[in-house]
C-alpha cells in the first residue's frame, strides 16, 4: 500500500511539471520545424506574416526563480509553435498564477479509554507560484536574420 501511495504522488508531481501548452487554431498549420528555428517577437515583425494559433502555457509546479520560469514558458511557446510549423511567436505577455508559500497550524485533542491526548502540528508549503504566458504562433514570410533583432526585456 505504501509503495502505491508513493508511486501515485510521484506521478502527480511529474504530471504537474509537464503541463501542456493549449492552442486555438487561427489558420492552417505547416510542416513542423525545429524549436531553435522559432524566433520570439515582442512587437509585430516587419513585413507580412500569417497567424497560425493562439498559444497559452505555464511553468511547471517545481520551477523556482523568475528567470527560470520565464525561460521555461518561452521554451514551451517555441516548441508548440515549431510543432505547428510557425517560424515565430508573437509574445503577448505573462501573468503570475495562484499558489505560493503558506503555513498552516493545527491543534487537536481527544479522549480514549480514560486518557486524554492533545496534539498539534504545523504544515508548510513552499510550492512556487507558476508563471503563465501567452503568444501567437506566426509564420513570417521574410524573417530577419538571427541576431539582427535587439533583445527586448521581459517583465
Amino acid at each position: 500500500m505504501r509503495i502505491q501511495t508513493v508511486l501515485v504522488l510521484g506521478l502527480a508531481l511529474v504530471a504537474a511539471g509537464c503541463a501542456s501548452t493549449s492552442k486555438v487554431m487561427l489558420g492552417a498549420a505547416r510542416p513542423a520545424i525545429a524549436p531553435e528555428q522559432v524566433m520570439v517577437y515582442f512587437s509585430p515583425p516587419p513585413g507580412r506574416y500569417d497567424e497560425i494559433a493562439i498559444l497559452e502555457t505555464s511553468s511547471g509546479g517545481l520551477t523556482y526563480g523568475e528567470q527560470n520560469k520565464m525561460d521555461e514558458v518561452i521554451g514551451k511557446l517555441r516548441t508548440a509553435a515549431a510543432g505547428l510549423g510557425a517560424n515565430g511567436v508573437l509574445f503577448e505577455g505573462t501573468a503570475t498564477g495562484y499558489g505560493g508559500s503558506n503555513v498552516g497550524v493545527g491543534i487537536g485533542g481527544g479522549r480514549f479509554g480514560g486518557s486524554s491526548h492533545v496534539g498539534g502540528g504545523i504544515g508548510v508549503s513552499i510550492t512556487p507560484t507558476p508563471k503563465h504566458a501567452r503568444g501567437i504562433a506566426i509564420h513570417v514570410y521574410d524573417p530577419p536574420a538571427p541576431g539582427s533583432q535587439p533583445r527586448q526585456p521581459v517583465d
